[in-house]
């Protein structure tokens, strides 16, 4: 059964075809893709894909994948989840995306808390990583704030438009976890 989570604001929630068009509406939308390593959707059809990605990754138990809807309205901003899970060696590393409008309010804070304390208390996972692009300021700034450890540089790690990125490589360990969880 797929977990739903909720914080003060938000509902974490399995992302199902009834979401396509709002999946189209984030993965083909430029300025949110521009630090993602990939391309921007064409076609409502491509987020169907994507969804069924992300509910076979939840059943073969390599990835969970959670759709971040605002409590106030049922608009789904975004998504949030573990991809590479790894549940022999406990890790998974953690990705995110939230629509341009909603950015700078809290929401990618919110919902990575709920996820990561998840991570560690439910899945058990020892390790969260992440890889974030070089250029990618606000999301490097949230994963330090929250904690993560900067381990080094991936060069040339991520292609988009046909161009190479370095991006950086972050973990937290469950033993350095001091964001509590939500409501704590």
């Amino acid at each position: 059964m797929f977990p739903m989570l909720q914080t003060e604001r938000l509902v974490l929630r399995e992302i199902n075809t009834s979401d396509k068009k709002e999946i189209f509406t984030c993965f083909s939308n430029s300025q949110l893709l521009r630090f993602y390593g990939m391309e921007q959707m064409k076609a409502v059809t491509d987020a169907e894909q994507l969804i069924n990605a992300f509910a076979f990754n939840f059943k073969e138990k390599k990835g969970i994948r959670w759709g971040i809807e605002l409590k106030e309205t049922n608009q789904l901003i975004g998504t949030i989840g573990f991809n590479l899970w790894m549940p022999k060696h406990k890790r998974a590393e953690v990705g995110y995306e939230i629509l341009p409008q909603y950015w700078g309010q809290g929401y990618a804070k919110e919902a990575l808390r709920e996820v990561v304390y998840y991570g560690f208390e439910t899945m058990q996972l020892s390790r969260i990583g992440a890889v974030v692009f070089i250029e990618n300021d606000r999301s490097n700034h949230l994963l330090t704030k929250f904690g993560f450890q900067r381990e080094g540089v991936l060069r040339n790690y991520m292609v988009q438009n046909n161009q190479s990125f370095d991006t950086y490589v972050y973990s937290l360990l469950k033993t350095e976890c001091r964001e509590p969880k939500t409501g704590q």
